[in-house]
């Protein structure tokens, strides 16, 4: 497989893909839906409003022109702690906060305790993942008081799960130092959780051998469903009937339905597999436009997708 051509860390993959790639004179998706939708429309009720604002995010709407600024006041009184990292979970005064799931907490039944001096892929295929994103509640039966908490495991940070080893240590030229167990161990730590959770006495907790628990990973096979099922661009190698996927990773924003499913959503996928494209091929462009050739990850160092 092609050695990567330069490496980026967590933050650094996050950052490079902060900014416009559209090559086309196509209008901004502000102006489309500006289009469609005139400002009374959109005043004519919340809902709306919300319909908008929920389907497309706040960055997609920005056209040309930037709304001006407002001043929010907050309904929250606290008093502001300072930025920092350390061994302590910091709260404000007269405010607390409850850890309910940490990275290597047991999810599904025969997980093994977290030992991260001694973590291998089948446990963290077992255990809950690493850097949570996205995080919802949804009520079993409608209860306040026992239902699934989902969670997105959007990427892994090398530098802090295997010490002298990742990112950071800028003498891992080709990541020579990252081995196959530690790339699988990476793969079973993204994707996202589900976990069934109860509030007893006022504090939340989490319930062992559920039979609601899950672990998604960037190894789970998925189906894939609806018009795009079959497409050719979906074809690969390892299906050519375009209809399976193997896995799912940096899933970053989320939702929930109306009608209770959890909805997940991915990025950066371009800065995790190797390899390059035949001169001439038909994606080329867009391999470009993704950022497709600059991996953040060594997983195309043991697995060729």
């Amino acid at each position: 497989m092609d050695e990567p051509v330069m490496r980026l860390r967590a933050s650094e993959l996050e950052d490079s893909g902060d900014h416009g790639v559209n090559p086309t004179g196509n209008g901004t998706m502000g102006e489309v839906i500006a289009a469609r939708f005139n400002r009374r429309d959109l005043l004519r009720g919340s809902l709306a409003v919300t319909a908008i604002s929920a389907t497309v995010g706040s960055r997609a709407l920005a056209a040309d022109q930037q709304p001006a600024k407002q001043v929010q006041t907050s309904s929250f009184d606290f008093r502001e702690i300072e930025a920092g990292v350390d061994a302590t979970h910091h709260v404000a005064d007269c405010y607390d906060a409850q850890i309910l799931l940490r990275w290597g907490d047991p999810v599904l039944p025969g997980a093994p305790a977290f030992d991260p001096k001694a973590q291998t892929p089948a446990a963290q295929a077992r255990q809950f993942g690493y850097n949570t994103d996205f995080v919802a509640f949804i009520p079993i039966e409608g209860s306040s008081e026992r239902g699934l908490l989902v969670a997105n495991h959007e990427y892994t940070n090398e530098e802090l799960m295997f010490p002298g080893v990742g990112n950071q240590d800028a003498k891992d030229v080709g990541f020579a130092k990252m081995t196959r167990d530690l790339v699988d161990i990476e793969m079973m730590a993204h994707g996202g959780s589900v976990v069934e959770i109860r509030r007893e006495n006022g504090a939340w907790r989490v319930v062992p051998d559920s039979r609601y628990a899950r672990r998604v990973t960037a190894a789970t096979p998925m189906e894939i469903t609806g018009p795009a099922a079959g497409h050719d661009r979906l074809k690969t190698s390892a299906d050519g009937a375009g209809k399976m996927a193997l896995g799912t990773v940096n899933n970053c924003a989320g939702g929930v339905t109306p009608w209770g499913t959890w909805l997940t959503c991915e990025e950066n996928f371009n800065g995790y597999f190797w390899g390059k494209l035949p001169e001439g091929h038909a994606e080329t462009v867009n391999y470009k436009r993704y950022g497709i050739g600059t991996p953040a990850y060594a997983w195309g160092k043991f697995h060729d997708r």
